[in-house]
């Protein structure tokens, strides 16, 4: 079973591109990327046809839509986080000749899942199961050599998927202006999501993870591998704590052995210099 069968029919198109993500962990970890950041364009897709929330932004890239200011107040700061990972994982494993680890594949398809979980969450409540955990032994068996998608392969695919489904999605805005049915789901829609909002919320997003996982998935870019014990959490003395002993985010070093910049991650609800005012975002320091 997959780890995504708990999206109810009426999300089956997004189950089965999430399911097709998830298949691709194992083996062909750049396609289990990919299709991540395909299934994220469909959620997104589907919040801009029935949020009534949502406005449209200048244009409908997908990080325009991610970053439109009511689609950033509409998604928890967690999930919104989640989104950026699988946005950057996505665009780095199409467009980077960089290695895909299956690593990386596996973090990016269950901050889908997390995705997910809060989208049934919030418009279908009456259909999600009492407890949704991504459980690693349902991701499939690794696919085989053969069926390995080259990385130019992907990128031509990119580019036309993103053609068909812009084409696509244009036609339907234009229909959906003139149908009043869907104005009334959209009302229910937005009921629904009310109701489901005033109920606490205990799924574990596991926010730390993503807010560290956004900074590994940037300075890899950037060219610094992460490999070594001592780039990550490195002992320092003489701090002002009872141990004086604390440890460092990240320690980026030079080839002479001699640590160049320190990076740590903070929340900005910690009231420090240089942090932005989103709530629950990360900043480099």
């Amino acid at each position: 079973m997959s780890n995504f069968g708990f999206l109810s029919a009426k999300f089956r198109d997004i189950a089965t591109s999430a399911s097709r993500a998830e298949s691709h962990i194992l083996g062909d970890p750049r396609a289990a990327c990919f299709h991540a950041r395909f299934t994220l364009e469909a959620v997104v897709h589907w919040l801009y046809r029935f949020e009534s929330s949502l406005r449209l932004p200048y244009d409908d890239s997908l990080g325009a839509l991610l970053h439109e200011p009511s689609f950033q107040n509409l998604l928890p700061q967690a999930v919104f986080q989640k989104a950026r990972v699988i946005q950057k994982m996505g665009n780095q494993a199409v467009h980077s000749a960089r290695p895909v680890r299956e690593l990386d594949a596996l973090l990016v398809v269950k901050e889908l899942h997390h995705i997910c979980y809060w989208l049934v969450r919030s418009y279908a409540p009456d259909n999600l199961p009492v407890d949704v955990v991504w459980q690693d032994d349902r991701v499939p068996k690794p696919v085989n050599a053969a069926e390995v998608v080259p990385r130019k392969e992907l990128e031509a695919l990119a580019h036309k998927l993103a053609e068909q489904h812009q084409a696509a999605w244009k036609q339907q805005q234009e229909r959906d202006v003139l149908d009043a049915d869907l104005q009334a789901l959209r009302a229910q829609l937005a009921e629904i999501r009310a109701k489901s909002e005033a109920v606490p919320d205990t799924h574990d997003y596991s926010e730390s993870e993503t807010r560290h996982y956004l900074i590994d998935v940037d300075l890899h870019r950037a060219g610094w591998p992460l490999e070594r014990a001592r780039d990550r959490e490195y002992k320092v003395s003489g701090m002002p704590n009872h141990q004086g002993i604390g440890y460092v985010d990240y320690v980026l070093w030079g080839e002479d052995g001699k640590p160049l910049a320190l990076v740590e991650a903070k929340k900005t609800t910690i009231d420090r210099p240089l942090v932005s005012s989103r709530p629950n975002s990360t900043r480099i320091v």
